[in-house]
């Protein structure tokens, strides 16, 4: 046992100084864990921020004039005013995400006791805040109305007074969540790559023959490369939760960075084992590259890191249960964001340990195979 565990030890830290002595790696490592979070979670905005909106104000009113004033930032730009044949236009070219249409005689028809229309136009490519925008809007003219009538002594009242409270991200907030989810997505990618070049790197330099005349075995060869590669990039991802994310981005933490490293480590045991596996198919490394793509795509768009799970279909949610991705993203929003600990996650982290082991089995069997086929 003492010389299986030996030999595992010097086999991975031959792999990690394989790794620290590729710039090109520790280029990828600094940059996927400092820049490339810091401008995700800055810039890819997902709520309302500096939305362009014009509006074709046909009545001229003191009420229509209170709804323009109304549009403020940073939610939205300064409003233009344009005319109602200039809609077409000015949607086709994208220059407004929303054009608001007031009714001539509006604010009369109001004070009669009629219920006028007011149209929107929204421009839906731009879907990420065309929902979110257009309830928005929706709320500023409401009370913007109720509280023109009120004052010009008409008694008008919501049917029901709804209290909102954000719970875990008070101010909605995109940063907070994007910049934890970048990490996670982050650790997927570059865990499954490494641990699959690192194969590769094997083969198309030789050194694979050269383990094959040593007193080594597939598993330990194997065990070696999940626990070297799986140790930098746990350590990337601690180091950017600490100084990028909770630092340099003032982001908080809610729950322990400890018990998120530990779930971390069991993650990357299955997520290296299958990066080996998806490695074990391919015969170069523009091969492996173009089948852990669209594996890790299909990982990171279905694991509700992206889009909550309850959205999807039925039958897909049970398919993902397989992917470790899917209880790794439940298992950092419920320790980061909730602040939950072992006694809540342990089904996760369990999960994920037991779809590591299959994924390690399956990728053993496979590897076995190819170190025969070299002998």
């Amino acid at each position: 046992m003492l010389r299986h565990l030996a030999n595992i030890y010097r086999l991975g830290v031959k792999e990690l100084r394989s790794v620290l002595a590729d710039p090109v790696l520790v280029i990828l490592l600094a940059w996927t864990f400092t820049f490339a979070i810091y401008e995700v979670a800055q810039n890819a905005k997902m709520e309302v921020a500096n939305a362009s909106v014009a509006i074709v104000d046909e009545d001229r009113s003191a009420l229509s004039r209170r709804i323009q004033d109304a549009f403020l930032p940073p939610y939205f730009k300064p409003m233009v005013e344009i005319s109602g044949t200039e809609i077409d236009r000015a949607m086709d070219s994208g220059t407004f995400i929303f054009v608001i249409e007031i009714p001539p005689r509006f604010e009369a028809d109001l004070l009669s006791g009629q219920e006028p229309e007011v149209q929107l136009n929204i421009d839906a490519t731009a879907m990420s805040v065309a929902g979110t925008g257009a309830s928005y809007i929706q709320t500023i003219i409401a009370q913007e109305t109720i509280d023109f009538m009120n004052a010009a002594g008409s008694t008008v009242q919501l049917p029901v007074d709804v209290v909102v409270r954000a719970s875990f991200n008070p101010n909605l907030n995109s940063t907070w969540f994007m910049a934890v989810m970048q990490i996670v997505n982050n650790v997927t990618v570059l865990a499954m790559i490494l641990t699959g070049a690192a194969l590769i790197r094997e083969r198309e330099h030789g050194t694979i023959e050269h383990l094959l005349v040593m007193p080594v075995t597939p598993v330990e060869i194997m065990t070696a490369k999940v626990w070297a590669n799986g140790l930098v990039i746990v350590a990337a991802a601690a180091l950017s939760l600490t100084f990028v994310v909770q630092g340099l981005l003032q982001v908080p933490i809610a729950g322990s960075k400890a018990l998120f490293v530990a779930g971390a480590v069991v993650y990357l045991f299955s997520i290296t084992s299958l990066g080996i596996l998806l490695a074990t198919m391919a015969r170069s490394m523009p091969q492996f590259g173009l089948l852990a793509i669209p594996v890790f795509v299909v990982m990171n768009l279905l694991s509700g890191s992206t889009t909550p799970q309850e959205s999807m279909p039925e039958w897909l949610q049970t398919i993902m249960q397989a992917s470790p991705s899917t209880h790794y993203v439940s298992f950092s929003q419920a320790v980061l964001y909730r602040g939950a600990w072992i006694d809540i996650v342990w089904p996760q982290m369990l999960t994920m340990g037991a779809i590591g082991c299959a994924f390690f089995a399956v990728a053993l069997l496979r590897f076995r195979k190819t170190i025969i086929s070299f002998s």
